[in-house]
């Protein structure tokens, strides 16, 4: 199962970031909206020097993910980006937008389960009978949207690669988090 921490939107606290970083999550989604692209910058490289292991991400900023090398994720609104240019990622609202998104890098199907702003969740029954008819091949599907590890395991399905959250990894202790959603594996 992959595990991709989003952060919080607090921004850069290194202490922190370095717990989530180093705890065993296999992405890290930095969602900073109020980081200028220099800050965002630097702290994206610093993620990078201190675990190249983790695959980066940066939600909304182009330019920062073309200058260091790492995934954007382009939020709904965010104008189209040429394939190849970075890796890619896309929020997934809607079976609907299947057809227009099926050749990003990953994809984060959102609400999964009530979250505070998201709108009317997936569920459980809807999130598999969206993957049912899925083909075998295309991204990886993240879940994401209130999913905790007490509720993950009702998530399983064969076409899912895993979740990403915020809470679970940043209320707390991420490594014991990352121990819970990996002792559902």
């Amino acid at each position: 199962m992959r595990l991709l921490a989003i952060t919080p939107g607090l921004g850069f606290a290194r202490d922190r970031w370095a717990a989530v970083l180093r705890a065993g999550v296999d992405g890290f989604l930095i969602r900073e909206k109020q980081m200028d692209a220099r800050a965002l910058l630097d702290a994206v490289s610093w993620c990078q020097d201190t675990v190249p292991e983790v695959a980066l991400w940066v939600a909304g900023r182009l330019d920062v993910a073309f200058a260091a090398g790492c995934g954007l994720h382009a939020p709904e609104a965010h104008p189209e980006v040429e394939p190849g240019l970075v890796p890619l990622s896309r929020p997934l609202h809607d079976e609907g937008q299947w057809a227009s998104r099926n050749r990003m890098d990953q994809l984060l199907i959102s609400p999964i389960f009530p979250s505070p702003g998201k709108g009317v969740p997936w569920g459980v029954e809807r999130l598999h009978h969206f993957l049912d008819g899925l083909p075998v091949e295309g991204p990886p599907l993240l879940a994401l949207g209130g999913v905790t590890p007490a509720n993950a395991a009702l998530l399983r399905h064969p076409r899912l690669a895993g979740v990403a959250a915020i809470r679970p990894f940043w209320a707390g202790d991420p490594r014991r988090a990352v121990a819970a959603f990996r002792d559902l594996e």
